[in-house]
């Protein structure tokens, strides 16, 4: 008999980080692979917050341990840049600052689900949100949706999903796998849809800055105020900050939610790191500079990472207008003979990549869509055009 609960059994790996960990492998053993797997800026973390993590590190006071819920010079720090990005208006004791942006998704899941409760989750999805709902005792609602669609989720499809148990909706924009970013006026109809029915919404904006085109990021809990009561907002600066190895993330929520995940934290990892929360003040309360230069390289890698998936034989892809990546249909590809194999799905389309061409990407079967594949455009600009040059000669 396995010494493991099952509830960890019943999880897997996180998909993303397998296939980085792998492709880092492979270079290490002298293979050339360029991988599209992480989902994290390749830029460093701007000097300004860097200088500002040395200074903690040398302070004394910094070396101790300090309130669970954050420092709360950042709490309000928070609190100020949530006002002055997205104009929700929140107070500083309704923030908890969390180790990273996966933490706060897990504290909000284990604050909120019951055993049974049904938590709505669009499909595509984050590798992790399920694996979050499944720890705490919650049952995953996959609600499908599709590139004809934009990969956005309908009222009609979140109505008809709807039951006596569901108690919660994720709700993702800009969204991570497939770029989608919703207009206002479907985040207000969705919002609205939530409030009527007294759903409660986790909605992840840590893809707030990166938006493209006429694209514009929209927060829920401000297009409808009447939902506040009920949402909790989850962000961390690793995406926008280029900082995703800092871990310094936040939930912002009702003060019973607040009370309830600041104990959990007590009990699990006291307080995120001192030096880190420093570096993350400089942060949100600096310019925003640094996260404009990156933006507009990502809008450039990402018109010819789509462009190029779109010209790959076999491959079909809609323009993201979000975060950053692609997510193509690979349906074209399934079925046909490539290297003396025939792939059926993208689990073995990715592995027979990675083998023969030294490309990594993410299948779809992680983010609930078989047939599709994730491909993150946060990688140098010579390495991305390489790849798909690759991909493209392998599916010819």
């Amino acid at each position: 008999m396995s010494g493991v609960s099952q509830r960890i059994e019943a999880i897997s790996e996180s998909a993303t980080m397998a296939i980085t960990v792998k492709a880092k492998e492979l270079r290490a053993a002298g293979h050339e692979v360029i991988g599209y797997g992480a989902g994290e800026p390749d830029f460093p973390t701007p000097d300004s917050i860097v200088e500002a993590a040395v200074v903690a590190a040398r302070d004394p006071a910094m070396h101790k341990y300090t309130p669970a819920p954050g420092l709360p010079e950042l709490r309000k720090a928070v609190a100020a840049k949530t006002l002055r990005d997205s104009g929700y208006d929140v107070d500083a004791s309704h923030v908890m600052i969390t180790n990273g942006g996966k933490q706060a998704v897990y504290a909000t899941l284990q604050c909120l689900i019951d055993p049974g409760d049904e938590v709505l989750l669009p499909s595509p999805y984050w590798v992790t949100y399920p694996a979050a709902v499944g720890l705490a005792d919650g049952v995953t609602v996959p609600i499908e949706t599709d590139s004809a669609a934009g990969f956005k989720v309908t009222v009609d499809q979140l109505e008809a999903a709807r039951t006596p148990w569901t108690k919660l909706l994720i709700f993702v924009s800009p969204s991570n796998p497939t770029g989608a970013v919703y207009t206002a006026t479907e985040v207000k109809a969705i919002g609205r849809w939530a409030a009527e029915n007294g759903i409660w919404v986790m909605t992840d904006e840590i893809y707030e800055h990166l938006v493209y085109g006429d694209a514009e990021f929209s927060s829920m809990p401000v297009e409808v105020p009447d939902l506040r009561d009920h949402c909790v907002v989850v962000n961390g600066v690793a995406k926008t900050y280029a900082m995703t190895g800092w871990r310094v993330g936040w939930m912002i929520a009702p003060a019973e939610v607040i009370g309830g995940a600041s104990k959990l934290q007590s009990h699990s990892t006291s307080n995120v790191s001192n030096v880190a929360q420093a570096a993350a003040i400089a942060a949100v309360s600096g310019t925003l500079d640094d996260v404009a230069m990156m933006r507009q390289a990502f809008d450039r890698r990402r018109q010819i990472m789509f462009r190029m998936l779109d010209e790959t034989q076999g491959v079909s892809c809609i323009e993201p207008h979000g975060a950053f990546y692609c997510f193509p249909s690979m349906h074209g590809v399934l079925g046909r003979e490539l290297a003396g194999t025939i792939p059926t799905t993208t689990l073995e389309l990715a592995a027979l990549c990675l083998e023969e061409a030294g490309v990594a990407f993410v299948p779809g079967e992680a983010f609930g869509a078989p047939g599709y594949a994730r491909f993150s455009y946060s990688i140098a600009e010579d390495d991305l055009v390489t790849g798909l040059t690759r991909l493209q000669k392998f599916l010819a």
